[in-house]
């Protein structure tokens, strides 16, 4: 049997380190986003934390000296992250999130391991390992335990589409997921993202404007720590990490992975009543339930 490496264990510390930081940025991010949904659209949701998160990314850049333009072959995977999981996941789910309960959105977008596996199978020649098949098993088996589609509204079109979008929406990132892992990368994903999300947030931005107009906005002190936690843990930091998790580890140990998001999120629901009781909240801790 080979031996692994100093180099490739290190390469797997970092990925699983990436990976817990993931868990936790994106933890409290899904109940968050849906307390901002109550002032944005969600496209406004998605262009406003991804404005933040490209400041915060561009600062870290210029601070660290590393800011230049992606290298030529790294443009794909630039385009890969901005379009599909970025763009397309961001937007589907936050519009999904709009239409159905947070913890059912939740449950729903974090089916990524149903693509992932065979993808990085077929695509990436990844092997089927007995303990990857028996964690996928029991993985999928929590979802419909989770989801339990017998307690679910067919006849509801909006609670179809809402949940069809967030399908569509782990779809695209288990696509992501699969060319992170496959492509040769140049830079670092942290060199990287900043471009990234720029492209992201011009989109959305763009989109936004298109389909709801500029948003009128009543600040408030909670809004905008909202937005900060939304902007810069629950994307920025978030985004950075997925890719390096992506990179440094198999596409279905990252994919797996990211589905303790679901759980970590299921036990940290936001109560907007809590928030509207209590506007000038200085600390989640007033607004958190088990």
């Amino acid at each position: 049997m080979r031996r692994t490496s100093p180099s490739e264990h290190a390469t797997r510390r970092a990925g699983i380190a990436a990976l817990i930081t993931v868990v936790f940025a994106w933890g409290l991010v899904w109940p968050v986003n849906k307390v901002l949904l109550e002032t944005f659209s969600p496209l406004w949701v998605v262009a406003a934390r991804s404005a933040i998160a490209t400041v915060a990314l561009f600062g870290i850049a210029l601070a660290r000296g590393r800011l230049a333009l992606p290298p030529r072959a790294d443009v794909p995977v630039v385009l890969s992250i901005a379009l599909l999981h970025m763009v397309g996941f961001g937007v589907l789910a936050a519009w999904g999130l709009h239409l159905v309960p947070t913890g059912r959105s939740v449950v729903l977008a974090y089916t990524t391991p149903l693509w992932v596996v065979p993808g990085a199978w077929l695509f990436l020649h990844e092997r089927l390992t007995a303990r990857r098949i028996v964690g996928v098993i029991i993985g999928l088996a929590g979802l419909v335990v989770l989801f339990n589609p017998t307690t679910f509204d067919w006849t509801s079109r909006g609670a179809v589409l809402g949940n069809g979008a967030i399908l569509v929406a782990a779809l695209l990132w288990a696509a992501s997921i699969l060319h992170i892992r496959g492509h040769r990368w140049r830079s670092t994903p942290l060199d990287l993202v900043p471009w990234e999300m720029l492209l992201a947030t011009a989109i959305i931005a763009s989109l936004g404007v298109a389909v709801d107009g500029v948003p009128h906005v009543t600040w408030s002190g909670r809004l905008v720590a909202l937005l900060l936690y939304a902007g810069i843990p629950g994307t920025a930091v978030a985004y950075w990490a997925t890719a390096l998790a992506s990179r440094n580890l198999p596409a279905v140990t990252t994919s797996l992975g990211t589905a303790a998001v679901r759980a970590r999120s299921s036990k940290r629901r936001i109560s907007s009543s809590a928030w509207r009781r209590n506007p000038a909240t200085s600390g989640t801790d007033s607004v958190l339930r088990s």
